[in-house]
């Protein structure tokens, strides 16, 4: 599959959980976590479970956190 998000990074699932309709689901990509938000219906569909070896494809505009 030929994608033109640059930001790619291979991960294992930790863990995922469903929420309504939502899934959290959540990516360790040494030496950082990722938690993506999906559909639960994407989940499912692509049958997603704990211990799959996957690649994270991610393209954001904006990512802000702070703590003071």
């Amino acid at each position: 599959m030929k994608i033109s998000a640059r930001n790619k990074v291979k991960a294992k699932i930790e863990e995922i959980e469903g929420i309504n309709v939502i899934s959290l689901v959540k990516l360790r990509a040494k030496p950082f976590t990722i938690t993506a938000v999906i559909t639960r219906e994407a989940a499912e569909e692509l049958r997603l479970k704990e211990g799959d070896k996957v690649r994270v494809i991610f393209k954001a505009t904006e990512v802000m956190i702070s703590r003071e």
